[in-house]
């Protein structure tokens, strides 16, 4: 299961925001994409953050309690951002999954440019797909 790499079971397409984004714009973009959070990205591609909806939740809550002017991704994302790289084997994320809080991983190469984004549905879909493969060859 070792050969399993990140970069065969990840999202190539994930949702990108920009610091300067307004957080209402980046809730709009994370709705449309069904995604839970996504990487913040520079203007040469680099994560400079990440934004979960849970970021979100407690920012429109703030602003519809104190009627706050419009916020921005850049004020509320969380750095540093844990990411990935491409070669890394599923099962060494998987067990990552098992000590760390995030549930979306960006997927960067080694000049920290965003590639996709994996998250745990997809590593738990290719744990599966993996053990089914094992079995058929076994019976």
């Amino acid at each position: 299961m070792e050969s399993l790499q990140v970069s065969d079971y990840m999202n190539t397409h994930p949702v990108k925001l920009n610091v300067d984004m307004p957080v209402a714009q980046a809730v709009e973009a994370l709705l449309a994409s069904g995604q839970s959070g996504g990487p913040v990205i520079d203007s040469k591609g680099k994560v400079v953050g990440f934004l979960s909806e849970q970021d979100c939740i407690a920012q429109m809550i703030a602003s519809s309690y104190y009627r706050e002017q419009i916020c921005r991704v850049g004020e509320i994302m969380k750095t540093p951002v844990v990411s990935v790289k491409p070669y890394m084997s599923v099962i060494e994320l998987a067990q990552l999954l098992l000590k760390e809080k995030p549930r979306v991983y960006p997927v960067v190469d080694d000049d920290g440019v965003l590639l996709g984004c994996i998250n745990r549905t997809a590593v738990l879909r290719a744990i599966d797909v993996q053990l089914n493969d094992g079995y058929r060859r076994a019976g």
